[in-house]
């Protein structure tokens, strides 16, 4: 399999990202699968510049992934002040600087009022589809993804764990 030619420096992922998981009040999680390894996760995406605040990603990330617009009065995006630091895949380091080898992960979640129809960026995204809390945590890839939503409850007034 031909591997694509590295990016120029000014090209290079920052390795730098947000996770936001996105919910309702019901605690019905919204997963994405990715359309390149068909595997799902929450909104993920990574700094557009050194700059870009960590709730700039997450806005910014929500809206390209999903249409959803988490500064909507109805939303509630909360910074969990919550980082993951990880080995960045052997597949994916091509798009890294040639030093870089982890990514610090923030995370987020996102509270819409009820499940929402999304719009998904079709090169980045096949599908999606809603879940209880704990079947979106089985679902995912990704172990961070995974703990985030199982974290949930933590972030829900009122709801038994």
């Amino acid at each position: 399999m031909l591997q694509p030619l590295p990016p120029s420096p000014a090209a290079f992922k920052i390795p730098e990202s947000v996770l936001v998981v996105i919910y309702t009040p019901e605690q019905e999680v919204l997963l994405i699968r990715r359309a390149d390894w068909g595997t799902w996760q929450s909104v993920t995406g990574s700094k557009d510049h050194p700059e870009e605040s960590w709730l700039e990603t997450a806005v910014r990330e929500v809206h390209e992934e999903t249409g959803i617009d988490a500064r909507h009065p109805s939303c509630h995006l909360q910074d969990w002040q919550l980082e993951n630091v990880y080995d960045i895949y052997p597949a994916w380091r091509w798009r890294y600087a040639p030093e870089v080898s982890r990514n610090t992960e923030r995370v987020f979640g996102l509270c819409v009022p009820q499940r929402m129809p999304v719009v998904l960026s079709p090169r980045e995204h096949t599908e999606a589809q809603w879940l209880p809390w704990q079947a979106a945590a089985d679902q995912c890839f990704s172990p961070s993804n995974a703990e985030a939503i199982l974290m949930l409850p933590r972030f829900v007034p009122n709801t038994p764990p």
